[in-house]
């Protein structure tokens, strides 16, 4: 037998169980062995409704509720939650638990990987709360077999790909067997749009492992056992040689078509920007360069906003680049990762009326604690309106919200002693569910929230208030209400009900803490020359010249 230390939560209470398997079974069937199942939960909860946990804090993930008992650690914590919309397709099968080693158990990252960002891939949002889904799959099952059995995620996935979450550049196909992926971290990786519209105009461009895979996902998913698929063996051939074996006509100049009528208004850009010969010339002196600029137009792409600090500095989150574990390597952006800045986004495409700048491959400073990166472009500066962090009154976002046009919102600083009370006041609407409170309150807690309510080691470093500037927010300025800039955007503590992501509370770090770290740093690495330049821009502005000069005291009269 196998005991699991177990946490049940129900609308009334919360009560923890130790349960030992009735012999090799899934885990909800471990639950409903329990009297507390069987009295209050048995009528009431479908199993297409039931979501499991698994672990807690940083270590959790949830697993399909037929996940088997024998790939759980002893006494692990298990916790059941109930949601309205079906999270789970029962699968109408008998499930046979075997030992733990003819599994191979992987997780499935919910940030999905490249192109991933936009395609919907779990059968209920809530999944996305989470970090990991653990699958799991006997040995010998295909990738594509063992997440459409799972029954968590979407019936159509469609044509993907895995990678590595340690080595993002391992691809995995959907065709390949889990037998290698045990106790990975994988996300779920696309095509691009323009490679999809492709296959899809010219299906004679879908060969060789394509073909292949659009086979097998319509074979029944039987036991690998029964199949013998674990021994099969594949040779390697190239693409070529599969389109001349099937009678496939590859013209390199229908190729190069294809793209021309794509994307017709690209093509009349470059025709202006490179009047007669000058492109070829311009091609010629950077061929060398040609695998980078590839590489980074293959890359995923990470949106968010920012602001010009002074001179040509622009200040945004850090956070931004470290969304890509591959990007930066202390402060330098790695090979084939460019940073570009645009301004005047204020119209929605197709209108283009926006100008952008290419940031310096080595960002002038960076800080985890306080989230903030420093890039070197070459607009005029909002330094000069840097004001102190104010306790309460207005406030003034603006940014670009999911990446789109540039918007505004006027709010309000809620005060540090009421964020409790802000706290409540957002959870009043569900005060007859003591589950769902439970519910958020267990979510935002787990992202830190406690950090910044009064005692917290982040309250008297931080400013809040509510606003609709979500994702691609991070990195805006905050502005008081005389027009000072006072906070960098950071972060929001956020939940979903009922399909729509819910905001508690947001958060900006003060910019006067950010600049008075960033001179100390200049100090300690004797950035002469760009000190020279901060002192300058600082003249007229009394908080900052505080900074600059060194002076221990902080405290300077409002103007």
């Amino acid at each position: 037998e196998q005991n699991l230390h177990m946490s049940l939560f129900t609308a009334r209470d919360q009560d923890e169980y130790d349960v030992s398997c009735p012999g090799p079974c899934t885990v909800l069937e471990a639950i409903k062995s329990t009297e507390k199942y069987q009295e209050e939960l048995r009528n009431k909860w479908l199993d297409e409704n039931v979501v499991i946990r698994l672990g807690q804090g940083h270590m959790e993930y949830v697993v399909a509720t037929h996940f088997p008992c024998t790939c759980i650690s002893d006494r692990e914590l298990v916790t059941i939650f109930y949601q309205p919309k079906t999270a789970e397709k029962i699968q109408d099968q008998n499930y046979t638990i075997y030992p733990r080693e003819e599994y191979s158990v992987f997780y499935i990252d919910t940030i999905g990987g490249k192109n991933a960002k936009s395609k919907k891939k779990f059968r209920n949002n809530v999944f996305t709360k989470f970090k990991y889904l653990r699958v799991y799959a006997e040995k010998g099952m295909t990738v594509e077999q063992a997440l459409k059995r799972d029954g968590r995620f979407t019936d159509d996935l469609g044509g993907f790909s895995l990678s590595d979450n340690d080595h993002s550049k391992i691809k995995i196909e959907r065709t390949q067997p889990v037998d290698n992926q045990d106790d990975k971290k994988l996300k779920l990786c696309y095509r691009h749009e323009s490679e999809e519209k492709t296959l899809q105009e010219n299906p004679h461009a879908s060969i060789g492992s394509q073909h292949k895979s659009d086979t097998v996902s319509e074979a029944p998913m039987e036991s690998p056992r029964a199949s013998g698929s674990s021994n099969q063996t594949s040779d390697t051939v190239t693409v070529s040689d599969v389109a001349q074996q099937r009678g496939i006509s590859v013209g390199t100049e229908e190729i190069y078509e294809l793209p021309r009528k794509q994307f017709p208004d690209l093509i009349k850009l470059l025709e202006s920007r490179f009047p007669g010969d000058s492109f070829r010339k311009e091609i010629d002196l950077r061929k060398e360069n040609f695998g980078k600029i590839q590489a980074s137009f293959s890359e995923g792409v990470c949106q968010g906003t920012g602001f010009v600090l002074f001179d040509n500095f622009i200040l945004t989150n850090v956070h931004l680049f470290r969304e890509f574990k591959d990007c930066i390597e202390g402060r330098n952006l790695k090979d084939g990762i460019d940073v570009f800045a645009l301004f005047n986004y204020d119209d929605p495409e197709p209108k283009t009326n926006y100008y952008y700048f290419r940031g310096e491959k080595t960002l002038i400073d960076i800080d985890g604690d306080l989230d903030y990166a420093i890039i070197e472009l070459n607009p005029e500066g909002l330094l000069k309106k840097f004001g102190p962090m104010p306790p309460n009154g207005e406030a003034c976002i603006i940014g670009h919200p999911a990446g789109g046009v540039k918007k505004m919102d006027p709010t309000c600083i809620i005060e540090k002693e009421k964020r409790e009370q802000a706290v409540d006041e957002h959870l009043w609407p569900y005060r007859e569910t003591v589950f769902i409170i439970h519910s958020i309150r267990q979510l935002i807690t787990n992202q830190g929230i406690e950090d910044i309510m009064m005692g917290g080691n982040k309250a008297e470093q931080v400013v809040t208030y509510n606003t609709f500037m979500y994702h691609g927010s991070s990195g805006s300025p905050v502005f008081d209400g005389q027009c000072r800039v006072f906070g960098l955007h950071t972060a929001g503590y956020v939940y979903e009900f009922r399909n729509m992501e819910e905001h508690v509370i947001e958060c900006a770090h003060p910019l006067l803490t950010i600049f008075e770290s960033f001179v100390s740093k200049m100090k300690e690495e004797r950035s002469e020359e760009l000190l020279k330049r901060v002192q300058e821009e600082a003249k007229g502005n009394p908080y900052l010249e505080k900074i600059v000069k060194g002076d221990e005291s902080m405290d300077v009269d409002e103007e």
